[in-house]
């Protein structure tokens, strides 16, 4: 999961703090990774692991930022400046999360899933704020995807949850899970 900061550029906001202690718990259940971009970190703040042991220190949410610790140690979290000419490639294909997609770049839930059922890697990115991601960053997505299939905006961080909540659920029910159980049916 990327998220991008449509925020404010220059100050570390509440918004940032709380966007970040809501994702890491999702980002734990559905086994992603948090990628973020153009967060305004103290510049004390050299590393993922002494991001996440500051965030820890100052919410109450996401069992008080826990979980953003426990993936900074595991080498899931990451702080990237925002891209200029795109998104660095090891983070997969940029799967722009949008009640807007592009006709030619649109693809579903589904298809997402499918993506990372064939051992391919994805980006689905958000973007923070009211306006959501701006222009240039839709044009960085080489998919868009609308999570309702209805254009229905969703509020960012109800987004956050249910993307990767719809995308697991939607993977292949044969495919070995990390903890080496399989996906059951109900």
């Amino acid at each position: 999961m990327g998220l991008y900061n449509s925020l404010d550029q220059v100050r570390f906001a509440e918004a940032h703090r709380r966007a970040l202690a809501r994702a890491a718990p999702v980002a734990a259940a559905f086994d992603c990774n948090i990628a973020v971009f153009g967060f305004p970190f103290d510049r004390e703040f050299r590393t993922p692991n002494e991001i996440a042991e500051w965030i820890v220190t100052t919410t109450s949410i996401g069992q008080g930022g826990d979980w953003l610790v426990k993936l900074a140690r595991e080498g899931r979290f990451g702080s990237f400046p925002l891209p200029k000419g795109g998104f660095p490639p090891q983070l997969g294909k940029v799967v722009v999360a949008t009640r807007k997609p592009r006709e030619k770049l649109s693809i579903t839930p589904l298809e997402a899933a499918g993506m990372l059922d064939e051992g391919r890697s994805i980006l689905l990115l958000f973007g923070l704020g009211p306006r959501g991601l701006p222009e240039k960053v839709m044009d960085m997505g080489e998919f868009h995807m609308d999570l309702t299939g209805r254009r229905i905006s969703f509020e960012t961080c109800t987004a956050i949850g249910a993307a990767p909540a719809m995308i697991q659920t939607l993977r292949r029910p044969d495919r070995p899970q990390t903890d080496g159980s399989q996906h059951r049916s109900n």
